[in-house]
């Protein structure tokens, strides 16, 4: 519900930016700031096109920024944002964000998906398979750009 609201909010906003404030959307949706800061870090990182600034304190706020950039910049940005590994979540939230957003096509997407599957990875012991999974995903990525 907190992600609906901010997505529509933002959807509104004329210049893609959104400042909040912490404590008022705790209050409207009866939780605590930490379901809030969740809910950013979750739903609205760079890896799904944003940018969260945050000020904590009384008069706590949060921005959020969509980004607007070009295909291999995105491209480039989540390549190097995956890191030495990526659970299988954030690879779907990631591609789908990239399929979204026009980056990937969405047949690459799904191939990509099957690719790095648990299933897929079956032989990759599990405590590896977030490594490989990166591994995956950032060459194929490369090709893409």
């Amino acid at each position: 519900m907190i992600a609906s609201f901010l997505q529509e909010s933002l959807d509104e906003a004329e210049n893609g930016v959104l400042e909040v404030q912490r404590n008022d959307l705790a209050q409207r949706f009866n939780c605590v700031p930490s379901q809030i800061n969740y809910v950013m870090s979750t739903r609205f990182s760079p890896e799904r096109g944003y940018i969260v600034e945050s000020r904590r304190g009384g008069n706590g706020y949060i921005r959020i920024t969509r980004v607007q950039v070009d295909r291999q910049t995105l491209m480039m940005h989540v390549i190097n944002s995956l890191g030495d590994q990526v659970d299988l979540p954030s690879a779907r939230a990631i591609l789908s964000n990239l399929v979204h957003t026009e980056a990937l096509e969405e047949t690459v997407a799904r191939s990509l998906l099957a690719a790095v599957g648990d299933k897929a990875l079956s032989a990759v012991p599990r405590e590896s398979r977030d490594r490989v999974r990166a591994d995956i995903m950032k060459q194929v990525l490369i090709l893409q750009v």
